[in-house]
């Protein structure tokens, strides 16, 4: 039964570890509905539907406001039903979407099937997966996050190649299919016969510590702030305006990268090239970013990701073909992967885990918002200055701004974040 997954047995092998690898795949799962999964489709289906570009773009820009704003009710969801129930509704939804992909006609159609696929696969299935590993760990939860977030990240990386194949063999209306029935086959066994939501279902302790000698295992409390007191305090606010720059401003470098590497002498080849070194700084940055976020203050990750940024937006000019390009590559993966796996491994340290689904979820729509607009700042910005370089240069006050925030923001408790 979709709303009554089998109870978990009781366990003497520590599971937490488990969960991190289940919340990874889960996590590469989230590929049809991210803008790499979704990318490979966009010619075929202009051609077929006899859309411009701009038409799906703006289809594009609209379904993911949209698929933002059922975010903080994915996140209630976790915190009232458990990461089990809410990746098997999550992901058999999802499921639904991608295969009514398949019959999209026209602009409304597309709108409203971009809609679900950015709301439940980029935005619930991602929610869902990260915040799934939180109770696991206390000591070690940045690492096991970072773990999750960097395997994910790679499994993810094949869903375009995968999606790529399978529309050359049966074209890309199968292909949706293709992909929901691929989704249903992954997600909903890792929910209802592997995923466990907390390590006292199954007799154990956080971090896998011994049980202590009366047999009942300790609960962690961590602060559990609401979403209302997180919401009140600073360093929430510091901490989603970084997500939400790197969403907005990597977003539209990654969209417009062979346009804007062109005019810097890159060829098309070379352009695309560039996202290998993207991958592998932001795969490397969060291993890192989960380690540094279990030893110190989140507002020095924060700061460290958002220097990484602007130094990425302030290297254009110089960047040529060769080492300059991947320097800003690395700088942009890095960015980007570091401030994300800063939010999921510090909410947990700085607000507890009760109600940690329901404040991720403001975060993710605001991620996932931000996303929405960064093609769209950085087109419009060329268009009226001529340029990529001049409104990058204006778009700088983001990261700087966001940067000196955090260094002052106050975390709860009413200190700074150190």
């Amino acid at each position: 039964m979709l709303l009554s997954p089998v109870p978990p047995r009781a366990r003497t092998r520590f599971s937490g570890w488990r969960v991190v690898l289940l919340a990874a795949v889960a996590l590469g799962m989230t590929g049809p509905g991210q803008t790499a999964g979704v990318s490979v489709f966009v010619d075929p289906m202009m051609g077929a539907l006899e859309l411009s570009r701009s038409q799906v773009s703006t289809a594009y820009l609209i379904g993911t406001l949209g698929g933002a704003v059922a975010m903080p009710r994915v996140g209630r969801l976790i915190d009232d039903r458990g990461a089990r129930v809410a990746m098997g509704l999550v992901g058999g939804i999802f499921g639904v979407v991608l295969a009514a992909m398949a019959g999209v006609v026209g602009v409304v159609t597309l709108v409203l099937g971009f809609t679900g696929i950015r709301a439940f696969g980029q935005g619930g299935l991602s929610l869902v997966a990260t915040t799934a590993v939180a109770p696991w760990f206390r000591r070690r939860r940045g690492i096991a996050i970072g773990v999750t977030a960097a395997v994910g990240s790679a499994l993810l990386s094949l869903i375009p190649i995968l999606s790529a194949f399978v529309i050359g063999e049966v074209g890309w209306r199968l292909a949706w299919i293709c992909l929901a029935l691929l989704t249903w086959a992954v997600i909903l066994p890792i929910a209802f016969r592997g995923l466990i939501d907390r390590p006292s279902d199954v007799g154990q302790q956080v971090d896998g510590d011994p049980i202590p000698a009366d047999g009942v295992p300790v609960t962690v409390g961590d602060g559990d702030l609401t979403r209302a007191d997180a919401l009140r305090t600073p360093m929430f606010w510091a901490v989603a305006g970084a997500v939400a720059a790197t969403g907005m401003i990597g977003t539209g470098l990654a969209f417009h990268q062979i346009d804007l590497l062109g005019e810097q002498g890159l060829t098309p080849v070379q352009a695309a090239a560039n996202f290998l070194p993207q991958t592998v700084a932001a795969l490397t940055a969060t291993l890192f970013v989960g380690s540094m976020v279990d030893r110190f203050a989140p507002r020095w990750v924060l700061l460290t990701s958002m220097l990484l940024l602007a130094g990425a937006m302030v290297a254009v000019p110089f960047v040529g073909p060769g080492v300059t390009a991947a320097l800003y590559g690395m700088a942009v993966g890095a960015a980007g992967s570091s401030v994300r796996a800063l939010e999921a491994a510090a909410f947990p340290k700085l607000f507890g885990i009760r109600h940690l689904g329901s404040i991720r979820g403001v975060v993710t729509a605001i991620s996932v918002a931000s996303t929405a607009f960064g093609p769209v700042a950085l087109s419009f910005g060329r268009d009226l200055t001529g340029s990529y370089i001049e409104v990058l240069m204006w778009l700088l006050v983001v990261p700087i701004g966001v940067g000196i925030f955090g260094l002052v923001a106050r975390a709860p408790g009413g200190t700074t974040a150190d």
